[in-house]
Formats: structure tokens, C-alpha cells, sequence
């Protein structure tokens, strides 16, 4: 088809006039030709020709860092919950395998392993998908220099912004992995003390005595008393009259104390026999009796308050006194003489007696006057 124009030129054939001009003086758009359609096609062919191995390579490479991204991402989150089920499942071990059965119980075992298996899984999702995202970016030739420089001063101006959030977000993975408490303990975290019901990475609720539900962002918790981890101590102090004899009042606690660990459920609650420690103190009119028994976690005061019922109860068949505080007052046997409290006569008491005479004050005597 190139060779079209040159035979009809060689033919002698004369080229067309050029259109004239329209009367306005405004020529007409040209019309594309076969011949420029045809160069067009070629350049792209060409263009594309040069180019596609490039694109394959590149779409190849993307697809690739896709593929094992989300492939190392599925891998290593179905690890972490493996791990964290089989955690979870795992009971304690060695010496205190019976006592920590009884500390930790399955919802918090069960809670503990889905905070730590949740923060898990977000970190590595957001490493992998991460570092495959800046790959698929450099793999588009982009510059990352700016993007990371970017994000890097974002990141920090959102850390001082929303440094209290961090606070507490750390400090709530730290206490999770730690175990410092968890659901069902009884904890003093120095702001509110109550019953953890639930812990959280930011905030933890506690019900206090009274029924109110306490929330305690784990940032500002300073240092926590947990009352329900290990074991517990239940202590009684007996006040007794200083005049009781002491080998029949620590045979009378010895009793309590023996029949208590036998009977249901007490003998479940204490985790060791109760003991007399013997005198906490002596005082001119009273003396105080200790008692101390180790308990399961959070029942020291149920025992408590059993063991002073049992006391009292005894020292009742016994008729052994048991008096009010350090400072008892002794019964007075005999009754007081009435006039112990009435002051002697006295001698003042009677305006003739020369004493009253003595202190009065003396009267201003008066002159007579002269006699005329």
C-alpha cells in the first residue's frame, strides 16, 4: 500500500488540487488517513512490544509479595492461636499444681489467652501486611524515603497527642502477660478496690463492696495489691481478762480450732490447721489471745467471722470472760460505800467558827465625830 502514491505520481497523474479556501478563510480539519491510522497501530505495537515484559515482570513480583503475605499471615496467626489453646488447655505443674488449679480459673485462664492471642495476631498482621505493602510501592519505582519520613513525624506527633492512650494500652499488655490479676480476684489498685470483673487493654472494671462497678484505666494504676492470688491469712485477736488462766483458754481455742477443720466447708476454705499464736500483748487488766489460719484466697473474713462465732460460743460454756479492748475495766465485786463519794465536813461551813471568821475580809471601821 506505500507504493500507491508513487506509481499514480509515476503515471503522470496530476495530485489534487488543494481545496480552496471557504469564504470565511478558515481551512477545514484534516482527515485522517489509512496511512496515519496504520503508523499509529505500528507505535503502539511497538511501544507495547518493548514494555510488556517489564509489566509482566513487575505484576509477576506484585502478585508474588501478595501471595506469600497473605500466605505468612494465615501461617502465623493460626500458630499464635495454637499456642494460645494449647496455653489455655495446659494446667500448672510440679509443687503447686493442686493450689493453682484453684487459683486460676478456666474464664480467666480463657480470658487471659484471648487478650494475649488478640494483641498477638494485631501485631503480626500489621509487620506483614506492612512490609508487603512498602513492597508493592517500591516495586512501582516510588520513592519510600518520604513516605517513611512522613509517617515517621505522624507517628510521633500521634504519640504525644495520645500519649495517655499508649500508657495504658502498654500497661494493660504488660499486666496481661505478667498475670498480675485477673477475672474473679479481689484486687487494691490504690484509685478503687473491689472484684475484677472485667480486664481490658486499656480499662479494667471493679465491683466495689457496695455494688459500684469501678473503671480503672490500666496507665494510671501505680502499683496493685492482689488479695487473691497464693493464699490468704485469716487472724483473730481474743481479749480476755488478765486474771483467766491461760492453759485453759488455749485448751478451749485448741478445740475450736480442731473441730472447725473437720467440719464441711471449712475444712475445703482452710488451707492449714488454726493455730494459736499465743499473747499479741499483756496489759494491767486484760490480755490479748491470737488466732491465724491460712485460708483460701478471698475467704480469710468468712473464716474470720466463723472462728470469732465459735470463740465466742466456747468461751461461753467455759465462762471465760471475754472483755471489750485493751482498756477493760474490772467488775467491782462489792457494792461501793455511797458516802466514798461525799466530801468531809468543814470547818468553813459555819459562820461562828473562828476559820470562817478568819478568812473574812475585815470590815472598814468608822469614826465617831467630834462632841460639840
Amino acid at each position: 500500500m506505500s507504493s500507491l502514491p508513487a506509481a499514480l505520481l509515476a503515471a503522470g497523474a496530476s495530485p489534487s488540487p488543494s481545496p480552496s479556501p471557504s469564504p470565511s478563510g478558515s481551512t477545514a480539519p484534516a482527515v485522517p488517513t489509512l496511512q496515519d491510522a496504520q503508523e499509529s497501530a505500528t507505535n503502539a505495537a511497538s511501544w507495547v512490544e518493548q514494555n510488556w515484559s517489564t509489566w509482566l515482570a513487575m505484576g509477576l513480583q506484585i502478585l508474588l509479595v501478595v501471595v506469600v503475605a497473605v500466605a505468612l499471615r494465615a501461617v502465623v496467626r493460626r500458630a499464635i492461636t495454637q499456642l494460645i489453646d494449647r496455653m489455655n488447655r495446659s494446667g500448672p505443674s510440679g509443687e503447686a499444681g493442686a493450689l493453682g488449679g484453684l487459683l486460676v480459673n478456666a474464664e480467666r485462664r480463657r480470658q487471659r489467652a484471648a487478650a494475649i492471642g488478640s494483641v498477638l495476631r494485631s501485631v503480626a498482621s500489621f509487620l506483614i501486611l506492612g512490609t508487603a505493602a512498602l513492597m508493592v510501592l517500591g516495586t512501582f519505582k516510588i520513592n519510600l524515603a518520604p513516605l517513611l519520613a512522613s509517617a515517621g513525624v505522624a507517628g510521633v506527633a500521634i504519640g504525644f497527642g495520645a500519649r495517655n492512650l499508649v500508657t495504658d494500652f502498654l500497661s494493660g499488655v504488660f499486666m496481661i502477660l505478667e498475670d498480675q490479676y485477673g477475672v474473679g480476684d479481689v484486687i487494691d489498685a490504690g484509685v478503687a478496690t473491689g472484684e475484677v470483673i472485667e480486664v481490658g487493654l486499656r480499662v479494667t472494671k471493679l465491683r466495689g463492696d457496695s455494688g459500684e462497678i469501678w473503671y480503672v484505666r490500666n496507665g494510671e494504676v501505680k502499683r496493685i495489691g492482689n488479695l487473691s492470688q497464693g493464699w490468704a491469712t485469716a487472724g483473730v485477736d481474743v481479749t480476755v481478762k488478765a486474771s483467766e488462766d491461760l492453759d485453759r483458754v488455749k485448751a478451749t481455742l485448741d478445740e475450736v480450732a480442731e473441730k472447725m477443720s473437720k467440719e464441711e466447708p471449712w475444712n475445703e476454705l482452710l488451707w492449714g490447721q488454726v493455730e494459736v499464736l499465743g499473747l499479741d500483748s499483756v496489759l494491767i487488766d486484760s490480755m490479748v489471745v491470737r488466732l491465724s489460719a491460712r485460708t483460701m484466697p478471698g475467704k480469710s473474713v468468712t473464716v474470720e467471722r466463723e472462728l470469732r462465732w465459735r470463740v465466742k460460743r466456747a468461751f461461753d460454756a467455759a465462762s471465760i470472760r471475754i472483755v471489750g479492748g485493751a482498756t477493760a475495766v474490772e467488775d467491782q465485786q462489792e457494792t461501793p460505800d455511797p458516802t466514798v463519794a461525799v466530801a468531809a465536813p468543814s470547818a468553813y461551813s459555819n459562820a461562828d467558827s473562828p476559820q470562817t471568821a478568819a478568812a473574812s475580809p475585815i470590815a472598814p471601821q468608822r469614826t465617831a465625830p467630834p462632841a460639840k
